[in-house]
């Protein structure tokens, strides 16, 4: 009977308050079990755990949400003297302290999280981005990373080859056993070098020294933000766009080439504002539609609303 009733509750606590943020925090549970939902997901990590665990665990994530980072931090190290073990617990206190830029506390976190679980993406991703904060390298805490897990080298690179580090990406998988994933993953790192070499031997398509005269249609500029997309080549991007939009404020493409340099500078809600305004100019482009809606996930995450992430990410059609 208690069981049934912790179900019933958790279910309704999903459903009706915290929306997709509880599932977000738990996706990394959700991909070891992928025949059932994102509630089963919720019940079945939660219903060993006690009544004050779950509400402390809820408790956080609602903090968290309402970026009140210091009390999820505080609720979290509660659910972490529960459960001194749950790798769970260790990843959301790694990205709570990310947010609050004590980084040297988020790398023992999440590294930890990693080392427990060496091939779960997304522990990967956060502990590169906190070293990255700090100017570290992957390759400098070598010794303590699980390198010896072919799934590790393979997040890793994936990780790299997402980041735009082609060349470190390349390094990455040379050390990886073959497979399927590396393969299909090593000729999209090396079509990434290959764009990245023709960008920096192609000075014209370098967005500060070409001016409007010399890039004044539609296709002109949509060829430059493509070649700095391949590239990802977004410092710049967001001036090239907004030049763009100046002369050309209904094409949405424009909109989200701005949208997603806001997004890389750690811009999120700059991002939100223009790429919900380039939503209006929709003309039946599905493919972009798609792109649009992944980066307003992507800003709405950075803002913890995942609520309004998971509303993006329901909107994505599979197969444009």
């Amino acid at each position: 009977m208690k069981g049934r009733c912790c179900k019933k509750r958790v279910s309704r606590v999903i459903s009706t308050f915290f929306g997709g943020f509880f599932l977000v925090a738990l996706s990394t549970y959700a991909q070891e079990s992928p025949n059932i939902d994102e509630t089963q997901s919720a019940e079945l990590f939660l219903e060993d755990y006690s009544d004050d665990f779950q509400d402390k665990f809820f408790d956080a994530l609602k903090q968290k949400g309402i970026e009140n980072y210091d009390r999820a931090i505080n609720l979290m190290l509660q659910c972490k003297q529960l459960d001194e073990n749950n790798t769970v617990v260790d990843h959301e206190l790694a990205q709570l302290y990310l947010k609050e830029k004590q980084y040297p506390v988020a790398e023992t976190y999440a590294l930890t999280a990693l080392l427990a679980e060496p091939g779960n993406l997304w522990y990967t991703n956060t502990y590169v981005e906190i070293l990255q904060k700090q100017q570290k390298s992957v390759e400098n805490n070598k010794e303590q990373l699980p390198f010896d897990e072919p799934k590790f080298k393979e997040n890793l690179a994936l990780v790299y080859f997402r980041k735009g580090r082609a060349k470190a990406a390349k390094s990455i998988l040379e050390q990886t056993p073959k497979s399927s994933f590396t393969q299909q993953l090593s000729v999209k790192v090396d079509d990434l070098i290959e764009s990245q070499q023709a960008a920096i031997t192609s000075s014209s398509f370098s967005a500060t020294n070409v001016n409007r005269s010399e890039s004044g249609s539609v296709e002109q500029y949509k060829a430059r933000i493509q070649g700095m997309l391949r590239t990802n080549n977004y410092l710049s991007l967001d001036q090239v766009a907004a030049e763009a939009l100046e002369s050309y404020p209904s094409q949405p493409y424009f909109y989200y080439a701005q949208g997603y340099a806001y997004n890389k500078k750690g811009k999120p809600r700059d991002a939100i504002e223009v790429l919900e305004t380039g939503l209006d100019y929709f003309v039946g482009d599905i493919a972009l539609a798609n792109k649009f809606y992944q980066e307003l996930a992507d800003a709405y995450n950075s803002i913890n609303n995942s609520v309004k992430a998971n509303m993006y990410l329901r909107k994505i059609k599979p197969g444009f």
